[in-house]
Protein backbone atom coordinates (compact mmCIF):
# COMPACT_ATOMS: atom_id res chain seq x y z
CA UNK A 1 0.00 0.00 0.00
CA UNK A 2 1.46 3.15 -1.24
CA UNK A 3 0.77 6.47 1.08
CA UNK A 4 2.29 9.91 0.51
CA UNK A 5 4.47 12.41 2.45
CA UNK A 6 6.06 15.81 2.25
CA UNK A 7 8.96 17.42 3.52
CA UNK A 8 11.16 20.87 3.13
CA UNK A 9 14.76 19.99 2.47
CA UNK A 10 17.75 22.68 2.00
CA UNK A 11 14.19 25.22 0.99
CA UNK A 12 13.28 22.31 -2.15
CA UNK A 13 9.65 21.35 -0.85
CA UNK A 14 8.88 17.46 -1.43
CA UNK A 15 6.57 14.93 -1.18
CA UNK A 16 7.60 11.47 -0.06
CA UNK A 17 6.28 8.20 -0.79
CA UNK A 18 5.84 6.04 2.03
CA UNK A 19 4.42 2.11 2.62
CA UNK A 20 2.36 1.09 5.43
CA UNK A 21 3.80 -1.92 7.61
CA UNK A 22 1.63 -0.82 10.67
CA UNK A 23 -2.08 0.38 11.56
CA UNK A 24 -1.86 1.64 14.84
CA UNK A 25 -5.24 2.86 17.11
CA UNK A 26 -5.42 4.89 20.37
CA UNK A 27 -8.77 3.33 21.98
CA UNK A 28 -11.50 0.58 21.06
CA UNK A 29 -15.01 2.12 21.02
CA UNK A 30 -16.32 -0.73 23.42
CA UNK A 31 -15.07 -3.43 20.88
CA UNK A 32 -12.68 -5.57 22.25
CA UNK A 33 -10.03 -4.53 19.28
CA UNK A 34 -9.80 -2.62 16.51
CA UNK A 35 -10.34 -5.74 13.77
CA UNK A 36 -14.13 -5.98 14.75
CA UNK A 37 -14.36 -2.37 13.69
CA UNK A 38 -14.85 -3.72 10.35
CA UNK A 39 -18.14 -5.24 11.57
CA UNK A 40 -19.70 -2.01 12.47
CA UNK A 41 -17.86 0.45 10.05
CA UNK A 42 -16.98 -1.72 6.96
CA UNK A 43 -14.67 1.44 5.77
CA UNK A 44 -11.95 0.35 8.88
CA UNK A 45 -11.17 -2.11 6.45
CA UNK A 46 -10.15 0.31 3.45
CA UNK A 47 -7.04 0.11 2.26
CA UNK A 48 -6.32 2.83 3.50
CA UNK A 49 -6.45 2.77 6.82
CA UNK A 50 -4.60 5.69 9.61
CA UNK A 51 -2.40 5.88 11.41
CA UNK A 52 0.46 4.58 9.91
CA UNK A 53 4.28 3.77 10.28
CA UNK A 54 6.85 5.70 8.62
CA UNK A 55 9.39 4.12 7.75
CA UNK A 56 12.00 6.52 6.41
CA UNK A 57 14.28 4.33 4.54
CA UNK A 58 10.85 4.15 2.13
CA UNK A 59 10.33 7.62 1.61
CA UNK A 60 10.86 9.58 -1.73
CA UNK A 61 10.90 13.41 -1.98
CA UNK A 62 8.63 15.19 -4.38
CA UNK A 63 9.17 18.90 -5.07
CA UNK A 64 5.62 19.79 -5.97
CA UNK A 65 4.56 20.60 -2.89
CA UNK A 66 4.40 23.86 -0.44
CA UNK A 67 4.39 24.44 3.12
CA UNK A 68 1.17 24.32 5.27
CA UNK A 69 -0.09 27.64 5.58
CA UNK A 70 -2.19 28.19 9.05
CA UNK A 71 -4.86 30.99 8.44
CA UNK A 72 -6.95 32.89 10.68
CA UNK A 73 -5.05 30.50 13.75
CA UNK A 74 -4.06 33.89 15.86
CA UNK A 75 -7.27 34.87 15.75
CA UNK A 76 -6.45 38.71 17.18
CA UNK A 77 -10.19 39.05 18.90
CA UNK A 78 -9.28 35.79 20.79
CA UNK A 79 -12.91 34.70 21.58
CA UNK A 80 -13.57 31.54 23.48
CA UNK A 81 -13.36 27.87 22.88
CA UNK A 82 -15.43 25.05 23.72
CA UNK A 83 -13.13 22.02 25.70
CA UNK A 84 -15.02 18.55 25.33
CA UNK A 85 -14.42 15.28 26.64
CA UNK A 86 -15.61 12.78 24.06
CA UNK A 87 -15.04 9.45 25.91
CA UNK A 88 -11.95 8.60 24.68
CA UNK A 89 -9.81 12.44 23.79
CA UNK A 90 -10.68 15.83 24.56
CA UNK A 91 -11.59 17.82 21.70
CA UNK A 92 -11.49 22.08 21.07
CA UNK A 93 -14.05 22.71 18.41
CA UNK A 94 -12.73 25.50 16.43
CA UNK A 95 -14.46 28.70 14.41
CA UNK A 96 -14.72 27.74 10.57
CA UNK A 97 -13.06 31.13 9.43
CA UNK A 98 -9.88 29.11 10.72
CA UNK A 99 -8.21 27.73 7.79
CA UNK A 100 -5.08 26.03 6.16
CA UNK A 101 -3.52 26.95 3.35
CA UNK A 102 -0.73 25.41 0.99
CA UNK A 103 -3.22 22.30 -0.40
CA UNK A 104 -4.75 22.74 -4.15
CA UNK A 105 -8.71 23.75 -1.93
CA UNK A 106 -9.08 25.41 1.25
CA UNK A 107 -9.83 23.93 3.85
CA UNK A 108 -11.59 25.10 7.47
CA UNK A 109 -10.86 24.31 10.73
CA UNK A 110 -13.14 22.13 12.45
CA UNK A 111 -11.93 21.06 15.84
CA UNK A 112 -8.22 19.52 17.44
CA UNK A 113 -8.07 16.70 19.65
CA UNK A 114 -4.95 15.28 21.47
CA UNK A 115 -3.96 11.39 21.61
CA UNK A 116 -1.89 10.28 24.70
CA UNK A 117 -0.51 7.26 26.09
CA UNK A 118 2.82 6.27 28.47
CA UNK A 119 4.12 2.79 27.13
CA UNK A 120 7.61 3.59 26.43
CA UNK A 121 8.67 4.45 23.04
CA UNK A 122 7.25 1.81 21.02
CA UNK A 123 3.78 1.19 22.64
CA UNK A 124 3.45 5.20 23.50
CA UNK A 125 0.62 8.01 23.25
CA UNK A 126 0.95 8.96 19.49
CA UNK A 127 -1.07 7.24 16.81
CA UNK A 128 1.78 7.88 13.86
CA UNK A 129 5.04 6.29 14.52
CA UNK A 130 8.62 7.13 12.81
CA UNK A 131 10.62 3.47 12.10
CA UNK A 132 8.26 2.24 14.47
CA UNK A 133 8.89 4.32 17.34
CA UNK A 134 6.05 6.62 18.89
CA UNK A 135 5.79 9.74 20.67
CA UNK A 136 4.66 11.28 24.11
CA UNK A 137 1.43 12.10 22.14
CA UNK A 138 0.33 13.16 19.09
CA UNK A 139 -1.98 16.38 18.19
CA UNK A 140 -4.44 16.00 15.46
CA UNK A 141 -6.09 19.54 13.49
CA UNK A 142 -9.03 18.45 11.73
CA UNK A 143 -9.92 20.89 8.78
CA UNK A 144 -12.20 20.15 5.74
CA UNK A 145 -12.75 20.92 2.07
CA UNK A 146 -15.21 24.15 2.07
CA UNK A 147 -14.32 24.98 -1.41
CA UNK A 148 -16.02 22.09 -2.69
CA UNK A 149 -18.51 20.69 0.17
CA UNK A 150 -20.76 23.13 2.31
CA UNK A 151 -19.50 21.57 5.83
CA UNK A 152 -17.67 18.69 7.07
CA UNK A 153 -20.36 16.29 7.27
CA UNK A 154 -20.69 16.29 3.73
CA UNK A 155 -17.12 16.39 2.85
CA UNK A 156 -16.17 13.51 5.37
CA UNK A 157 -17.55 10.89 2.94
CA UNK A 158 -15.76 12.17 -0.42
CA UNK A 159 -12.40 12.15 -1.56
CA UNK A 160 -10.27 14.98 -0.47
CA UNK A 161 -12.84 15.89 1.40
CA UNK A 162 -10.78 16.05 5.15
CA UNK A 163 -7.21 17.36 5.69
CA UNK A 164 -5.38 16.80 9.23
CA UNK A 165 -2.29 18.24 10.73
CA UNK A 166 -0.13 15.57 13.12
CA UNK A 167 1.88 16.89 15.52
CA UNK A 168 3.94 14.36 17.35
CA UNK A 169 5.10 15.49 20.92
CA UNK A 170 7.76 14.74 22.92
CA UNK A 171 8.81 15.28 26.42
CA UNK A 172 10.93 17.65 27.01
CA UNK A 173 12.42 20.44 29.98
CA UNK A 174 10.19 23.23 29.45
CA UNK A 175 6.34 24.00 29.89
CA UNK A 176 5.04 24.50 26.71
CA UNK A 177 2.93 27.24 27.14
CA UNK A 178 0.80 27.03 24.18
CA UNK A 179 -0.34 23.26 25.14
CA UNK A 180 -1.13 24.94 28.57
CA UNK A 181 -3.88 26.65 26.98
CA UNK A 182 -5.44 23.29 26.61
CA UNK A 183 -3.85 21.30 30.03
CA UNK A 184 -4.64 23.61 32.69
CA UNK A 185 -8.34 23.57 32.06
CA UNK A 186 -8.72 19.38 31.66
CA UNK A 187 -9.61 19.09 34.88
CA UNK A 188 -13.15 21.15 33.96
CA UNK A 189 -13.87 17.95 31.74
CA UNK A 190 -12.85 15.02 33.95
CA UNK A 191 -16.09 12.55 32.89
CA UNK A 192 -16.90 11.84 28.99
CA UNK A 193 -19.83 14.53 27.34
CA UNK A 194 -18.25 16.99 29.92
CA UNK A 195 -17.61 20.30 27.74
CA UNK A 196 -16.49 24.38 29.11
CA UNK A 197 -15.85 26.95 27.62
CA UNK A 198 -12.43 27.78 27.80
CA UNK A 199 -9.98 31.57 26.89
CA UNK A 200 -9.36 31.66 23.23
CA UNK A 201 -5.48 31.47 22.29
CA UNK A 202 -3.12 31.56 19.03
CA UNK A 203 -3.43 27.57 17.77
CA UNK A 204 -0.32 28.43 15.56
CA UNK A 205 1.29 28.36 19.46
CA UNK A 206 0.86 24.64 19.21
CA UNK A 207 2.34 23.82 16.17
CA UNK A 208 6.27 23.15 14.98
CA UNK A 209 8.18 26.11 13.68
CA UNK A 210 9.12 24.36 10.49
CA UNK A 211 6.07 24.08 8.59
CA UNK A 212 7.92 23.26 5.32
CA UNK A 213 9.12 19.80 6.27
CA UNK A 214 6.44 16.99 6.66
CA UNK A 215 5.50 13.63 5.46
CA UNK A 216 2.14 13.66 3.49
CA UNK A 217 0.18 10.64 2.24
CA UNK A 218 -3.72 10.16 1.26
CA UNK A 219 -5.51 7.86 4.80
CA UNK A 220 -8.38 7.97 6.35
CA UNK A 221 -9.77 8.57 9.62
CA UNK A 222 -8.04 6.84 12.30
CA UNK A 223 -10.68 5.68 14.36
CA UNK A 224 -14.38 4.31 13.40
CA UNK A 225 -16.06 5.70 11.33
CA UNK A 226 -12.88 5.29 9.11
CA UNK A 227 -13.75 7.26 6.49
CA UNK A 228 -11.20 6.94 3.60
CA UNK A 229 -11.01 10.51 2.76
CA UNK A 230 -8.52 12.03 4.70
CA UNK A 231 -5.27 14.11 3.17
CA UNK A 232 -2.75 13.56 6.17
CA UNK A 233 -0.22 16.14 7.08
CA UNK A 234 2.28 14.82 9.67
CA UNK A 235 5.60 17.09 10.40
CA UNK A 236 8.57 16.48 10.91
CA UNK A 237 9.84 18.39 13.75
CA UNK A 238 8.21 17.43 16.80
CA UNK A 239 6.75 19.81 19.74
CA UNK A 240 8.35 19.55 23.36
CA UNK A 241 5.93 20.03 26.23
CA UNK A 242 7.53 19.22 29.69
CA UNK A 243 7.66 16.12 31.61
CA UNK A 244 4.34 17.65 34.19
CA UNK A 245 2.80 18.56 31.16
CA UNK A 246 3.13 15.21 30.06
CA UNK A 247 1.74 13.60 33.28
CA UNK A 248 -0.91 15.67 33.20
CA UNK A 249 -2.49 14.22 30.05
CA UNK A 250 -1.42 10.48 30.72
Amino acid sequence: MIFLLCSNLSSLYVIIIIIITTYLTAFTLGLTHSSQWSEHFPDCAGSSQSPVDVVTSLTKYDPSLTPMTPLGYSQHNHQPFTLLNSGHTVMVSLPGWMGLGGLPWLFSAVQLHLHWGSGGPSHGGSEHTIDGLSSEAELHIVHYNSELFPNVSAAMRQKNGLAVLGILIEAGDETNPGFNNIIRYLSRVRHAEQEDLIPGFDISSLLPKDLGRYYRYNGSLTTPPCYQEVIWTVFYEKVKISKAQVRQIS
